[in-house]
């Protein structure tokens, strides 16, 4: 016969479990628990709706949840959470059925540690989600930014040409009024409306061209000593000096044209935002990659600013630089491209010292497998 202490532990035990399964149950995502062998040993009823089935209890969360990545390949769920990490979560994985048809699935996964003297077990928690409405929109948009920015590109360019040619003809017949002004004034407005369709045109090929169509190898130092010939004459009307510091490094394996576009991006930055000084283009082999940095001395950046830079749309308070033209879509772009070739980009600030961006490229590149990035 049980004693009243164990009656009253296994009373609060069905109770925790009931309201256990209650918090479970109310959840608007799919909720599995998954022992370290991948058995799935809890799950909810919005999991057991989005797997198809009625029962997940005991079965392996690998043939429960046949989940596939953006190239088709089969994916074990079980294998999702970092090494180094207790976190992971994607838009990029999908759920296959057995009739053949597919749907998008957001993932988080979190490990599950056992504390000291616990007798719980290690495992992980996933939740889950059906965003193929989502992926959908994502990609009806994609699609009007692609054809709209091709589109616009044209007629941009020919407007751009005429105002040029009619501030050339302004200048050489010395129009009286203020005929000069005005065309200036539009041929910049047409300049950063041109500026702004590259952004969208770079947003959606970021978005959609995976790394494998545009890899190769190539020479970081040729790329930097390109960009430096080409903005030379742009850094001179404002009196700056652009230096290269260049290390030998081995030849890259990945996308000469993103890790050009990324590097363009920090020159004309820097270019902008410095009134006086220098600005230096460095190569640096790191053993197991290379580091691209754009050191200049200009106005620096705000500390809490700084974390907002990569965000979309962007644009600084600084009462200094308000009157710089800008789309806030660079860093944003840029900062997708390098997630896309395998690499990160750091930067540093202080506030009249300057700023250094830089990108590193790792020799062994193992693209973000996705519709790029997210």
């Amino acid at each position: 016969m049980l004693s009243s202490a164990r009656l009253f532990e296994n009373s609060q035990n069905q109770l925790d479990h009931k309201r256990l399964m209650s918090l479970i149950n109310s959840l608007s995502e799919a909720f599995l628990a998954v022992s370290p062998s991948g058995q799935i040993e809890l799950s909810n009823g919005v999991a057991l709706n989005l797997l198809d089935t009625n029962s997940l209890n005991g079965k392996n969360i690998k043939d429960a949840m046949p989940i596939v990545d953006t190239q088709q390949n089969a994916i074990n769920a079980l294998e999702l959470v970092p090494k180094n990490a207790s976190n992971f979560s994607s838009r990029d994985y999908s759920l296959r059925y057995t009739d053949g048809s597919v749907i998008h699935l957001y993932i988080n996964v979190s490990a599950v540690r056992a504390g000291f003297g616990s007798e719980s077990k290690d495992g992980f928690v996933l939740l889950a989600r059906d965003i193929t409405r989502e992926k959908t929109a994502e990609e009806e948009r994609d699609e009007f930014i692609s054809v709209a920015s091709h589109e616009l590109r044209n007629p941009v360019a020919v407007v751009e040409g005429s105002l040029s040619n009619a501030i050339l003809l302004a200048d050489r017949n010395k129009l009286q009024g203020n005929i000069s002004q005005i065309l200036n004034s539009a041929h910049e407005q047409v300049v950063f409306l041109s500026g702004l369709i590259n952004d969208l045109a770079m947003i959606s090929r970021a978005d959609r061209v995976k790394l494998s169509e545009s890899a190769a190898e190539f020479d970081v130092t040729q790329v930097i000593k390109s960009i430096q010939q080409d903005y030379t004459a742009q850094a001179q009307k404002k009196g700056l000096l652009i230096k290269a510091e260049l290390a030998e490094t081995k030849r890259l394996f990945g996308s000469q044209l993103y890790t050009k576009e990324i590097i363009q991006n920090f020159v004309t930055n820097a270019i902008k935002y410095t009134e006086k000084g220098d600005i230096t283009l460095r190569v640096v082999d790191t053993g197991d990659g290379v580091d691209l940095s754009v050191a200049d001395s200009g106005i620096g950046i705000d500390e809490q600013e700084q974390r907002k830079l990569f965000t979309k749309f962007f644009r600084s308070d600084d009462s200094r630089v308000r009157h710089i033209s800008g789309t806030g879509l660079g860093l944003y772009v840029a900062a997708k491209l390098a997630k896309l070739m395998g690499g990160s980009i750091n930067m540093a600030s202080e506030l009249n010292r300057g700023s250094v961006f830089t990108l590193h490229l790792p020799y062994s590149i193992k693209p973000t497998p996705a519709k790029a990035v997210a």
